[in-house]
């Protein structure tokens, strides 16, 4: 419970802006929040990035199945990362990161503004990562 008050106190003290990446990152950890076979981290690097991690429960070769960073910039914007190997990208939406998710290939996604149809195919490709870093 340490891990929500933290996550949800950097949300709190979040500035609203007129891009709404908070509002972003707030639905992407109510998703994961609710996620069967899934946990939730915080790994906070003031100035440098904020990282909620969902992490699988049990058993897993992976450490995690995704990472939602929020880069400190101006204004703040979101870079989702997937092991490349978890994830289906069928509208080619992401940008391959080799060796770029804790050494693994990745493929991650950038969100600049709240858009409600990348929120809706991010939460499916959280979903299928779930599922395959446990299966």
């Amino acid at each position: 419970m340490e891990t929500n008050k933290e996550i949800e106190s950097f949300i709190e003290q979040w500035p609203e802006s007129p891009e709404r990446n908070r509002e972003m990152f707030q639905k992407l950890y109510d998703f994961l929040k609710q996620l069967n076979g899934g946990a939730v981290e915080f790994h906070a690097r003031p100035g440098i990035t904020y990282s909620l991690r969902g992490v699988p429960e049990g058993e897993s070769e992976y450490a995690l199945f995704v990472m939602v960073d929020v880069i400190e910039d101006q204004p703040r914007w979101l870079s989702i990362c997937f092991y490349e190997n978890l994830v289906t990208d069928p509208e080619g939406r992401g940008d391959s990161v080799p060796g770029g998710l804790l050494g693994e290939d990745g493929i991650c996604f950038d969100a600049e503004t709240y858009d409600e149809e990348l929120l809706s195919y991010l939460c499916e490709r959280i979903g299928e990562a779930c599922r395959a870093s446990v299966g």
